[in-house]
């Protein structure tokens, strides 16, 4: 994975953020012109993320950068990440900004491969209650830990909760039928809160069962009612899944694990070095 999620003008402006009227350090101290090099490696196990960005931050400040991995690759402690090369005032410019950005896709994807590795073979999937702001990078760290997104927003995909439902005057099998006929290419997704709504919604035609919040145990025995009923539907259990539980929720019968568990992993560490040269 090494495309860049951010955009030279979203980089440029973290770098703005950080050196808003110059580095007053580095210039105090006469050193900006000196040749410099820098080292980023791993403190520890991890899958890395934003390496590209954090490349691409260096080579706006004017310093020659080489890459020795990309997104998505599990890295061990102390391996080589990047390489930079410039003067001082160009390494020092980007180096905070880069590694802060390489230390919190890192956890973020890190965490998501735990879940994905306790899941498999079952799908995972993040939820878009990433911290606003970092939606383009977020996603990029799911996708490079083995998951994929079960919402980018609010405009690509149908999924009725019961605060959508409060307002409906209508049985569920129309609700579905109305639905489809508005969006035939979309399938629609419905939250539920315990079997008796499953089954209900499952007749009507739904798609896919969002159960929020069930127990593994309670998981397996929504399955077995569905089946017992012949009704098949896809179901994503959602509500508290993380790298702990998630091997239970596969073998209880989840076709998908739905998470927001990674968005609030510690960064990973970075460990960055100075060389004169």
């Amino acid at each position: 994975m090494s495309y860049l999620a951010l955009s030279d003008e979203e980089l440029s402006r973290l770098l703005r953020d950080d050196v808003p009227c110059g580095d007053l350090t580095t210039e105090t101290s006469g050193i900006g012109q000196r040749p410099a090099r820098l080292e980023f490696c791993a403190r520890q196990d991890m899958v890395v993320c934003a390496i590209e960005e954090a490349a691409r931050l260096f080579a706006l400040c004017g310093a020659e950068v080489k890459m020795s991995v990309r997104s998505g690759l599990a890295v061990s402690q102390d391996e080589l990440l990047l390489q930079a090369r410039g003067d001082a005032q160009m390494l020092h410019r980007a180096w905070k900004t880069a590694q802060v950005l390489v230390e919190w896709a890192s956890g973020i994807s890190t965490a998501t491969a735990a879940i994905v590795k306790a899941a498999a073979p079952v799908a995972v999937a993040c939820t878009r209650k990433n911290v606003p702001g970092t939606k383009a990078l977020s996603v990029k760290a799911v996708r490079a830990g083995g998951a994929t997104m079960h919402r980018l927003g609010l405009s690509e995909s149908l999924l009725l909760f019961a605060e959508h439902r409060l307002y409906l005057d209508e049985s569920q099998a129309c609700t579905v039928a109305r639905f489809k006929r508005a969006e035939p290419e979309k399938k629609l997704a419905v939250e539920v809160a315990n079997i008796e709504e499953a089954i209900l919604w499952a007749r009507a035609g739904a798609d896919v069962l969002q159960l929020e919040k069930f127990s593994p145990g309670a998981l397996a025995d929504c399955r077995n009612a569905l089946n017992n009923a012949g009704l098949h539907v896809v179901l994503a259990a959602a509500g508290g899944v993380c790298a702990d539980n998630a091997f239970a929720y596969a073998r209880a019968g989840a076709d998908l694990l739905v998470t927001s568990a990674p968005y609030t992993a510690p960064p990973k560490d970075v460990r960055v070095t100075f060389i004169r040269d």
